[in-house]
């Protein structure tokens, strides 16, 4: 959580980064739910491919490193367990701007 809270309140100077992180769910997240995470103003998206309970969660984060950016994701899916309650991440990218 303090990873997440650190990306939303982080420094204009830091450099801007493209993340992403793939998770499963053991539970199907309703579409109406993947349509309103980009509503949090943080640029973030959450999709579903193809394949049943994977997810696909991307957004933008400032942070000094990439893995900062990543644990900033991941840190808004602990901070909204309204989203998913549980879930494994896979793998994870960012790709700084």
């Amino acid at each position: 959580m303090t990873c997440y809270r650190a990306a939303t309140e982080a420094d204009p100077a830091l450099p801007l980064w493209d993340a992403v992180a793939w998770f499963t769910s053991p539970k199907p997240i309703p579409i109406k739910v993947l349509h309103d995470v980009h509503r949090h103003g943080r640029h973030f998206l959450l999709d579903q491919p193809s394949t049943p309970l994977v997810f696909l969660l991307s957004g933008q984060a400032r942070a000094a490193q990439a893995v900062e950016a990543v644990a900033g994701l991941i840190g808004f899916l602990i901070a909204n367990r309204s989203v998913v309650d549980d879930f494994t991440v896979t793998e994870v990218r960012a790709v700084r701007f």
